[in-house]
């Protein structure tokens, strides 16, 4: 039996590269985003997660229990991200949903020098609406072979594959941006493809959070103490608290710079947006219930209750003191770290 003053369900980080990407800050240590083109949605995340990575014993001791993790922003579409718990000696034991979302991103990280595409915005659109035009002729092709032994299906490609996931609404378009036109073109983009869409970071999208919420984007918002210059100058700590109020579904990822993921001071991240205006609830919500509610996987994480998994953190104090610790995590039932953090 473990007491502690304070129990909360295990904490879910919404956007990570965990597990991807390691803690030695070497090139063969970062698998989370590859460079040879700059369009790749067919790349699984499952393929390159390292589940004895030291990172994820040393995030879990925080009490995180749940990763939405894979390929990175930086790439118009990097790869695919999916959903694991924080133990786990192979990647079956881990993962709670093998095909989560796709990975895109627009504006500035993306954009490449020289002779290389993308090197403008209005480029990153157009390739990006030219896969789908090729996704959606292939799925065409495949649909009018189905059934018909007159007509051969088109050759399997894993690229197409993938991109009809997303048109097919089986997997959401998590979409990168920050600044305000990045975020016109998210919402531009969802309305003619008509697919799911999240969109990740958001420094500005405190300005179209009523287009937000009418056409039914998801936000895993960026780290509430984000870096106020390059994509994040117009970041706002006050963020979180007006997406919330509007009604917007909302989470929180959190962040990395480069390559170093920051899931361990997810928590912290929390309590600064409880400190600017949102309820401890809601806080606690972005990397608890509704941080499972848009990753799709509340029905066994996200909160204490009969019939879940039995993730939960134990704190010898209120988790937003900065003097509290996170005194053990256990993991269905299990108890994984005893570490005072």
């Amino acid at each position: 039996i473990k007491k502690a003053a304070v129990v909360t369900p295990g904490l879910i980080d919404a956007r990570s590269v965990v597990g991807l990407a390691g803690w030695l800050n070497i090139d063969h240590d970062s698998d989370h985003i590859e460079r040879s083109s700059p369009i790749q949605p067919e790349l699984e995340a499952l393929d390159a997660y390292i589940t004895r990575e030291p990172l994820i014993d040393w995030v879990r001791s925080f009490g995180v229990t749940t990763l939405h993790t894979g390929h990175a922003p930086g790439q118009l579409i990097s790869g695919q991200t999916f959903i694991v718990k924080t133990r786990g000696n192979t990647v079956d034991d881990a993962v709670v949903k093998r095909k989560a979302m796709v990975a895109c991103t627009l504006g500035s990280d993306a954009l490449r020098s020289g002779k290389e595409s993308p090197g403008t915005r209005s480029k990153q659109m157009a390739m990006l609406r030219q896969e789908f035009i090729k996704a959606q002729a292939h799925m065409d092709k495949q649909e009018k072979a189905d059934g018909d032994e007159e007509k051969e299906p088109p050759a399997r490609n894993l690229r197409m594959e993938a991109l009809i996931s997303i048109l097919k609404k089986e997997m959401p378009l998590m979409i990168s941006a920050h600044a305000a036109v990045d975020i016109q073109n998210v919402l531009r983009l969802q309305k003619e493809l008509d697919i799911s869409v999240v969109l990740q970071g958001g420094a500005e999208c405190y300005d179209f959070v009523e287009p937000l919420k009418k056409q039914g984007i998801s936000v895993i918002i960026h780290p509430t103490m984000m870096r106020s210059s390059g994509v994040g100058k117009n970041a706002s700590m006050e963020t979180s608290a007006k997406l919330i109020a509007a009604g917007v579904q909302i989470a929180m990822g959190s962040g990395y710079e480069s390559y170093v993921p920051k899931t361990r001071v997810v928590l912290w991240e929390a309590a600064i947006a409880c400190a600017y205006g949102c309820s401890f609830e809601d806080a606690l919500g972005m990397i608890t219930l509704s941080a499972a509610e848009l990753l799709g996987v509340d029905d066994r994480i996200g909160s204490i209750e009969v019939g879940k998994d039995g993730d939960v953190a134990l704190y010898d104090g209120d988790p937003f003191e900065y003097t509290t610790h996170c005194v053990g995590t256990v993991i269905e039932g299990q108890v994984v770290s005893e570490a005072v953090r």
